[in-house]
């Protein structure tokens, strides 16, 4: 059922599945992420046979179809969301000025389906933890709503969770340069430093900032921070988190390092992006 928002006296269209048994699928005027943590499931989605095995993510929209013919030991759990939790959580402040159809874009491709996409996307090894502890504070974010920003940590979570799914759906063979980039997608939030990406690329860091350039157009570290504000852009435009919570959930240690490095960057401050692409990202 929605979620009723005892902070601010709303609803909020989500639900969150603990223990998913997978007889409802798929749920009327819903988009489903469906993580599968440990067995395996046989199943035909929209006409399709397929094998879904752990650790995976079946990601289904009401249009799909589906009937699982066989569980084998499965356990799961199931976020579902209404396509309006995609619009922005209007700024207390400027809900009257700003428009209140903004779009969160990341990830929608994964329940786009065609020959080519399954909406089934793989889960690596190294993906998997993060993964996992990020659909696991999900959930808890959705029962216990402990302050009035739980739907902006939703939001956030649910962005940092598909924005992986869509890397790891668009490489399916990696190189160094996607070993490197799957770490720096799962984990930017923490402190990051050159070493941590040679040692994951297994290379120097001139061979690795080599491959970068060229398929980048940016040294590694160059590409850690431009990820990290791209992420606080997305954070801006679409909850209500401080700047300084923006600044931890996205790696930087200080609030100050943040914003001078964002100004630099976009040519603007934090808070003048704030207002400008909340203004106009609808019709972008």
């Amino acid at each position: 059922m929605p979620q009723i928002d005892r902070h601010k006296n709303r609803t909020v269209n989500i639900e969150f599945v603990a223990a998913e048994d997978f007889a409802h699928f798929p749920y009327p005027e819903r988009y489903t992420l469906v993580f599968v943590t440990s067995g395996s499931i046989k199943a035909i989605l929209n006409e399709r046979p397929v094998t879904i095995s752990a650790p995976a993510i079946l990601c289904l929209t009401a249009e799909d179809t589906i009937q699982v013919l066989d569980k084998h030991n499965a356990s799961a759990s199931s976020f579902c969301f209404h396509p309006d939790f995609l619009n922005s959580t209007p700024h207390s402040e400027t809900q009257n000025y700003f428009p209140t159809d903004l779009k969160i874009q990341t990830g929608l491709s994964l329940f786009r389906k065609s020959p080519e996409r399954t909406g089934i996307p793989r889960i690596t090894e190294k993906a998997y933890p993060q993964l996992f502890e990020w659909f696991f504070v999900l959930g808890t974010e959705v029962y216990a709503q402990s302050d009035a920003l739980w739907a902006c940590r939703i939001k956030k979570y649910f962005i940092q969770i598909l924005g992986v799914l869509e890397d790891l759906n668009r490489h399916s063979e990696q190189s160094p340069v996607d070993l490197v980039l799957e770490y720096i997608h799962t984990h930017y939030s923490d402190k990051i430093i050159l070493e941590d990406l040679t040692k994951c690329a297994y290379l120097n860091r001139v061979s690795l900032n080599k491959m970068f350039q060229e398929r980048c157009g940016c040294t590694a570290m160059g590409y850690l921070l431009s990820h990290r504000l791209k992420v606080a852009g997305n954070l801006l435009t679409h909850t209500d988190m401080t700047l300084n919570e923006i600044a931890r959930a996205t790696g930087f240690e200080y609030d100050t390092y943040f914003i001078k490095q964002f100004t630099a960057k976009k040519g603007m401050s934090p808070t003048a992006y704030r207002e400008i692409s909340r203004k106009f990202s609808a019709a972008q």
